[in-house]
């Protein structure tokens, strides 16, 4: 029996070697769905009716925006899960779970939240997202993409990606473009002036694409085919690293010299570096699903998860 005891233990030590820890935590009201820093503020989305925002450095939570619960199919009340968040000019839109499996669009500013779509449009919408302070860009569960305008309360335009089921988009710096992923495991960069495709990148992920990042000219995906693949579209360069497990998550620095993907089965993350593909380090501590991973710059980077704890990483 001793030996058997020594042999896991001997078996776990090689399994989580050199793993680094979190250097700090940020603890949100419920599971984290998204997460967007501006400033020295970190925007937390959870499954419990409301947005966490914390001070970065001290890591207290400073305020809570709610929105209201709603009402199941059994008629009980329970929480809204909030589905992505996003910051433009003190504005914070959220996107939330509402009635009868619809979504709605509420804007908080100025200590007041506006309701902008609401359920009644019966709209199911996954992301969405600032392209300025008038417009915002919206994801729908069909892979349907949308423009739509504040002032107006009217789509700009209106276009079908494709058939397969949407996963995430992601915007570049100037957001003038998007990259869409879905099922399909294809992306699709379309023109947020008119919605018009410009380019289809295939060939490398073989399924489902969970999330996709792109940062200075580089792509970046989550493979349910155990890819992460790395496009820098415009030099039509692109490889692929093969995991042990399902990517559920990935996030570039801000250079897109570096990239990290959830990695294994322990939720554990793994950095490399795009250019040379060498592995920088191997981070643990998380313990659900993750959501996302968002750096702050080259070397720090937060990871959150279907669980309450945000986890903050330093690379060297």
């Amino acid at each position: 029996m001793s030996r058997i005891i020594l042999s896991i233990m001997f078996l776990t030590s090689i399994i989580f070697a050199d793993i680094k820890m979190p250097v700090k935590q940020y603890i949100s009201s419920g599971p984290v769905t998204d997460i967007v820093v501006v400033g020295s503020k970190l925007y937390s989305a959870t499954t419990a009716s409301c947005v966490d925002i914390f001070d970065l450095k001290s890591q207290k939570n400073i305020q809570k925006i709610e929105v209201s619960k709603i009402k199941d199919f059994m008629g009980d009340e329970v929480d809204s899960k909030i589905y992505s968040v996003d910051v433009l000019n003190n504005q914070v839109l959220i996107l939330s779970q509402a009635k009868n499996g619809f979504r709605r669009l509420h804007i908080y500013k100025d200590k007041k939240l506006e309701l902008i779509i609401p359920y009644t449009k019966s709209l199911t919408i996954s992301k969405a997202k600032f392209l300025d302070k008038d417009t915002i860009l919206l994801g729908m569960l069909s892979n349907e993409l949308m423009s739509f305008d504040l002032k107006t309360k009217s789509y700009n335009w209106s276009i079908q990606v494709s058939g397969a089921k949407f996963s995430d988009f992601v915007l570049n710096e100037n957001k003038d473009e998007a990259i869409i992923a879905d099922e399909s495991g294809s992306l699709k960069i379309h023109s947020m002036k008119d919605g018009k495709l410009i380019k289809v990148l295939k060939g490398q992920n073989l399924d489902n694409v969970f999330q996709v990042d792109y940062k200075n000219g580089i792509i970046a995906t989550a493979g349910q085919d155990r890819r992460v693949v790395i496009y820098a579209y415009k030099f039509d360069s692109v490889y692929y690293k093969s995991s042990s497990f399902l990517i559920y998550s990935v996030g570039l620095s801000p250079s897109g010299k570096k990239v990290a993907y959830s990695s294994d089965e322990y939720n554990n993350v793994t950095v490399f570096n795009t250019i040379t593909k060498s592995t920088l380090g191997k981070f643990g501590g998380n313990k659900m699903t993750l959501t996302n991973i968002l750096f702050l710059n080259e070397n720090e980077f937060l990871v959150a998860s279907d669980d309450k704890t945000i986890n903050f990483y330093s690379v060297k």
